[in-house]
């Protein structure tokens, strides 16, 4: 579903609504707003009634603020849009009565909210939500249900549609929200990678046992959900209608003609509202539905998990990062004056100065086992521990090559040669009476010149015999004799 633009109309002025929770003075105008938000619906309260309230609360920055100061914290409320004037009709017995109702402020729809949502995020933001894992099968069933009546041949009766939609639409919300919140802190604790053993176990059981349970039930649920959404999709125009005639309710056309009033319409009756039901657990246009996205978000846990895994293991045999060391020494970087930086960044990594001159030992030389660290020179360390923390060979290893291809060929070949050098000995036994008259091929051409070359070069040997031997050796395959 499309966005309206936020500058559209100027609706991006009402996050100013938000500037209290961040202004210097903010925890006084949190329990100012929380004094509103504890009180009755449509109270109005002057600043007298707030000060006592302040002064029966929990002790805090607010309980001493005086009058003059709490008017001035409420007019500014006022002006961001979080309080708005009293509007009852005071009956005032004099004077001071009337004063005091002059000044009269309540919450206003959007400060309400906005304090509201503060107020969850203080109480539990560290604080791992759990998913409501037995929502998708209530909304599967009451999908179900609300199909078969649907397509019954007496109809569904509006209230009962009413009231299956309604509860439809609020347990989608609430398993959402609880997915959301949950994936959202499973993501703050995979960004950690300072966690130690017993940490690491304990989101090791986290992930393993909850959020595999989570996904599992998901993707078991998914498609029927889907296939219940497309039972009731072809009556889903007429079903908006016969809720919106029975149901009633605000109206967005103002009394007098005047301007509308927006209304923001209860979740389950507008087709935008079923659009995003059914994007949720079904693929509507190709980029995947949210249940798709969130057995990836699971896929992605399990390989930090595994890194993880992987870090406490060097860990345990000794072969361990050197993170907290250098979270360490940033730190000394930060607390240190800038000629004390200087002085650590040349202990810690020995980068002296281009000004700084001196000798370099010599490489033989065997230093005393008390010299310290601070005086002695300055030792080699490979790359990849001054980098990474681990003297382990990064990259895969290459995978082990196939050879047979090429000793087949080699075989082949070999076979071919001595084959045809065969072919060449035999012609040449052949011929041995008369070369002067047969015109040799030219392997047996080049065999004859092999075994003279060979001969000749055995003719400093004494005797024939020996001669004939060793043109008998280098013959070889051929068996010339």
């Amino acid at each position: 579903m499309r966005e309206p633009a936020a500058d559209s109309d100027g609706s991006w002025e009402r996050l100013t609504a938000y500037t209290y929770l961040s202004a210097p003075d903010r925890l006084e105008y949190l329990a100012v707003m929380r004094v509103f938000r504890r009180s009755a619906l449509l109270t109005d309260l002057a600043v007298p009634d707030v000060l006592a309230r302040l002064a029966d609360g929990a002790p805090g920055p607010a309980r001493g603020l005086g009058a003059q100061t709490l008017t001035a914290r409420l007019e500014q409320l006022v002006r961001w849009g979080n309080l708005v004037r009293g509007g009852h009709t005071v009956r005032a017995s004099s004077i001071s009565d009337y004063h005091r109702a002059g000044s009269r402020y309540q919450l206003s729809k959007l400060g309400e909210r906005i304090q509201r949502d503060a107020d969850e995020v203080l109480a539990g933001a560290d604080a791992a939500r759990e998913v409501s894992r037995e929502l998708p099968a209530l909304i599967e069933r009451g999908l179900r249900e609300l199909a078969e009546r649907v397509r019954s041949p007496q109809g569904v009766e509006p209230r009962d549609a009413l009231e299956r939609v309604s509860t439809v639409f609020a347990q989608f919300t609430e398993f959402t929200g609880s997915v959301r919140d949950f994936y959202a802190y499973l993501g703050q604790v995979l960004a950690r990678y300072d966690l130690d053993s017993a940490a690491f176990e304990g989101f090791k059981e986290l992930l393993l046992d909850y959020v595999e349970t989570v996904t599992d039930d998901v993707s078991f649920r998914a498609p029927r959900i889907a296939a219940a959404l497309e039972l009731l999709w072809p009556e889903l125009p007429g079903l908006l209608k016969r809720l919106d005639a029975h149901a009633g309710g605000l109206t967005e056309a103002a009394p007098g003609g005047g301007a509308g009033t927006r209304v923001l319409r209860g979740r389950g009756r507008a087709r935008a509202d079923w659009e995003g039901l059914r994007g949720w657990f079904t693929d509507q246009d190709g980029t995947g539905s949210e249940a798709d996205r969130l057995r990836d978000a699971t896929t992605r846990a399990l390989r930090s998990l595994l890194a993880d895994a992987k870090r406490t293991l060097r860990s345990a045999s000794g072969d361990t990062s050197r993170r907290k060391d250098l979270l360490r020494l940033a730190r000394w970087f930060d607390e240190a004056a800038p000629q004390d930086a200087h002085d650590i960044a040349v202990a810690a990594f020995g980068l002296y100065g281009a000004r700084h001159l001196g000798v370099a030992p010599a490489p033989d030389e065997a230093l005393p086992a008390q010299t310290s660290w601070w005086t002695g020179p300055a030792v080699e360390v490979p790359v990849a521990l001054r980098e990474r923390g681990s003297r382990a060979q990064r990259g895969r290893a290459s995978a082990v090559e196939d050879h047979s291809a090429q000793k087949e060929l080699l075989r082949r070949t070999a076979r071919a040669e001595a084959a045809e050098r065969r072919a060449a000995a035999d012609e040449l036994r052949g011929v041995a009476d008369r070369f002067g008259g047969v015109e040799l091929t030219p392997a047996a051409l080049g065999l004859l010149l092999e075994l003279l070359a060979t001969a000749l070069g055995k003719a400093r040997l004494p005797g024939a015999r020996g001669a004939r031997e060793g043109a008998r050796e280098s013959a070889g395959a051929g068996e010339l004799e």
